[in-house]
C-alpha cells in the first residue's frame, strides 16, 4: 500500500481542518479527500480546490456539526448528498458516498453508500477515482495511479457505460488528456469506438458546461490532435463547431499561439471561415458577448490586417487603435498579433501607450477659429498630420501646420 507524506500534502492541515478531522473520527465516521485532489498530490502539484468524500450521511453531518457549533453554508448541495461547513475562515466541501440510481445522461439520482469502491466506481475518468486517507493512505481501485504514472487516460470500467451516465464525460476525457497525456494519439481503440457511438449525446448538453470543457481543451496540450479527433469521431458539429472547420489554419494558428497565452476564443477562431461560424457557435454555446466580438474581429481582420513592411511593421495596428474609439480594441490587436504568431510585435505592442492628441478645440479657438463646423474639421486635418507623423508631433508644430493651412 502507498502512503503520501510530500510537503504539499503536509500543508492541507489547517488548524481548519484538523478540527474537521476530529469531529470525524470522535464519531467514527470516515473522511478522505477525493477525485482531482488527490490527482494533484500524486503528481506532486498543490491542489487548487480540495473535495473530501465521508461514510456519514447528510443528516449525520448536520447534526454533528451544529452540535459542534459550526457554520454551515447552504449551497444546495444537499440533495447531492454535500455539506460545506466553515471553520477558521476556511469551507469544507463534504459529499457523502453514493451511487447513481438513475442517469438520463445529463443528472443522475443517488442514494448513499458506505461502500468506498462503489462510490470510485461512478466517477469519470481512473485518474479521478483515487482516495485519499488523512494519514496518507491511498485507496485506488482502478489502477488510478498506475494510470497517472503511465500518463495514461481511461474511463474508470466500461467506456460506454460511463459515457452514457453523463455524455459531458467525453469532453473531460479529452481536457485531462491534454493534460496528462504526454504524446497525441496514445488512446485505447475501445474508448475512441465508445466516444464516437455516443457523441450524439452532446446534442442534449447545456451550451454553458460544454463550452467550459472546450475552453480547458484549447488551452491544454495536444490542442491540434483532440480538435482533429472531434472531427474524425463526429463530435465537432453536436458542440457548435463548423462542419467544414479550417483544420489546417487551426494547426498553423496553434503553432504560432504555443507560449503567448492566447483566449480560448483565439485558438478556436482559426477553425473558422467565415463571420457565420461565429454566430453559431454563440447560439450553441453562450460565449460572453466579449468572447463573440473579438471572434467576429479576428475573422474580419486577420487577412488584411498585418504588419507593415520597412522601419515600423507596427504602424497599420497602431494606426488601428488610433482611430477606433473602442475601449477593447487594444486587447483585441494584442490577440490578433498572438493569432498571427507575430510575438516580437506583441511585446512591443504592450509596451506601447496610446499617444493622446495634443490639439483641443480650446486651442483652436485661442488661435481665432471660431465656428464649430470649422474646428471639426481642423482637428481632423491635424489629427491626419499627427498620424501621418507617426504620432511624434507636438502642440506647436501642430498649431503651426494650422497657420500653413
Amino acid at each position: 500500500a502507498m502512503r503520501l507524506q510530500s510537503p504539499q500534502f503536509q500543508a492541507l492541515f489547517t488548524p481548519g481542518l484538523r478540527s474537521v478531522a476530529e469531529l470525524f473520527e470522535k464519531k467514527s465516521y470516515e473522511l478522505r479527500i477525493a477525485g482531482g485532489a488527490v490527482r494533484d498530490l500524486l503528481s506532486g502539484m498543490a491542489p487548487q480546490d480540495i473535495d473530501f468524500a465521508t461514510t456519514a450521511t447528510p443528516a449525520e453531518m448536520k447534526e454533528m456539526f451544529t452540535s459542534a457549533g459550526v457554520r454551515l453554508i447552504n449551497n444546495k448541495g444537499e440533495k447531492h448528498g454535500t455539506i460545506t461547513a466553515r471553520l477558521h475562515e476556511q469551507n469544507f466541501e463534504i459529499t457523502t458516498l453514493r451511487i447513481d440510481v438513475v442517469t438520463d445522461g445529463r443528472h443522475a439520482e443517488v442514494e448513499f453508500t458506505t461502500d468506498w469502491e462503489k462510490d470510485a466506481e461512478r466517477r469519470d475518468l481512473t485518474v479521478n477515482s483515487m482516495f485519499l486517507g488523512l494519514d496518507g493512505m491511498l485507496y485506488d481501485f482502478f489502477n488510478g495511479y498506475e494510470d497517472l504514472k503511465n500518463k495514461k487516460i481511461r474511463f474508470v470500467g466500461k467506456a460506454s457505460e460511463r459515457i452514457q451516465e453523463d455524455y459531458l464525460r467525453i469532453l473531460r476525457y479529452f481536457r485531462f488528456y491534454g493534460r496528462i497525456s504526454e504524446k497525441p494519439d496514445d488512446h485505447e481503440p475501445n474508448t475512441l469506438q465508445a466516444i464516437k457511438e455516443n457523441a450524439k449525446g452532446l446534442a442534449g448538453i447545456s451550451g454553458e458546461r460544454i463550452w467550459v470543457e472546450l475552453k480547458k481543451i484549447l488551452l491544454g496540450n495536444h490542442v491540434n490532435h483532440l480538435v482533429r479527433l472531434m472531427y474524425e469521431l463526429d463530435i465537432a458539429q453536436y458542440i457548435g463547431l463548423p462542419l467544414d472547420g479550417n483544420l489546417e489554419e487551426f494547426e498553423r494558428v496553434t503553432k504560432n499561439i504555443q507560449n503567448l497565452c492566447p483566449k480560448p476564443v483565439t485558438v478556436l477562431t482559426s477553425l473558422f471561415r467565415r463571420k457565420d461560424d461565429v454566430t453559431n457557435l454563440d447560439l450553441r454555446l453562450k460565449i460572453s458577448k466579449e468572447e463573440k466580438n473579438l471572434g467576429l474581429f479576428l475573422v474580419k481582420h486577420r487577412q488584411e490586417l498585418t504588419k507593415a513592411a520597412g522601419p515600423e511593421p507596427l504602424r497599420p495596428y497602431q494606426d488601428f487603435i488610433m482611430d477606433s474609439r473602442d475601449a477593447n480594441t487594444n486587447s483585441r490587436i494584442s490577440e490578433l498579433l498572438k493569432y498571427q504568431g507575430e510575438d516580437h510585435l506583441l511585446k512591443e505592442m504592450q509596451q506601447w501607450t496610446v499617444p493622446s492628441f495634443p490639439v483641443s478645440g480650446h486651442d483652436l479657438r485661442k488661435m481665432g477659429v471660431s465656428s464649430g463646423k470649422e474646428i471639426g474639421t481642423a482637428l481632423q486635418q491635424l489629427r491626419d498630420e499627427w498620424k501621418k507623423s507617426g504620432y511624434h508631433m507636438d502642440k506647436e508644430e501642430l498649431l503651426s501646420c494650422l497657420k500653413k493651412v
